[in-house]
């Protein structure tokens, strides 16, 4: 089954949370998650959900200066089926729909297939945050897209399979 895009809610919370600690070292507690779903007139949360439950997750922030990816991850079993790309789409329709120009995030340094991921929507290096991610100390690189309320942006987003958020 296709998973299904739907925004994240507070009964999401322990399952995202247990993606996290799969895929992060330096993994969001269930408070910060909390958190962040309290902020709804400048988040948004959404998770992919297949019959079994939660395979994916990612948040995008509404900041005064861009908009910010907060977090995308993917259950190590459903990587390469392209469900991160969905999520970043996705996200990337709301920041336009926000009215942010541009959309920023961190990504490890090492993490080869999310930067390749990042690219394909236009995103490039801006900067390197050293010692970023704890407790290994690894860097993280900072990488950004303008332009994205555009319509050039709006033709390149148009190729993505557009769905609903349920």
């Amino acid at each position: 089954m296709t998973p299904v895009l739907r925004p994240m809610r507070w009964w999401d919370i322990d399952a995202v949370v247990l993606l996290e600690e799969e895929l992060f070292e330096d993994a969001w507690s269930a408070e910060m998650f909390w958190n962040e779903l309290a902020q709804a007139e400048t988040r948004t949360y959404l998770v992919l959900e297949d019959e079994f439950g939660i395979v994916g997750y990612a948040g995008l922030a509404e900041l005064p200066e861009a908009a910010f990816v907060q977090t995308i991850g993917v259950t190590s079993s459903r990587q390469r089926e392209g469900l991160g790309r969905r999520l970043l789409a996705a996200l990337l329709r709301d920041a336009a729909r926000r009215g942010s120009d541009e959309v920023a995030l961190e990504v490890r340094i090492d993490n080869l297939p999310a930067h390749r991921l990042y690219g394909s929507f236009g995103m490039t290096a801006i900067g390197v945050r050293k010692g970023y991610y704890q407790p290994s100390g690894t860097d993280a690189l900072v990488m950004s897209v303008r332009g994205v309320t555009s319509e050039e942006y709006a033709g390149r987003l148009a190729r993505e399979p557009e769905e609903a958020v349920q």
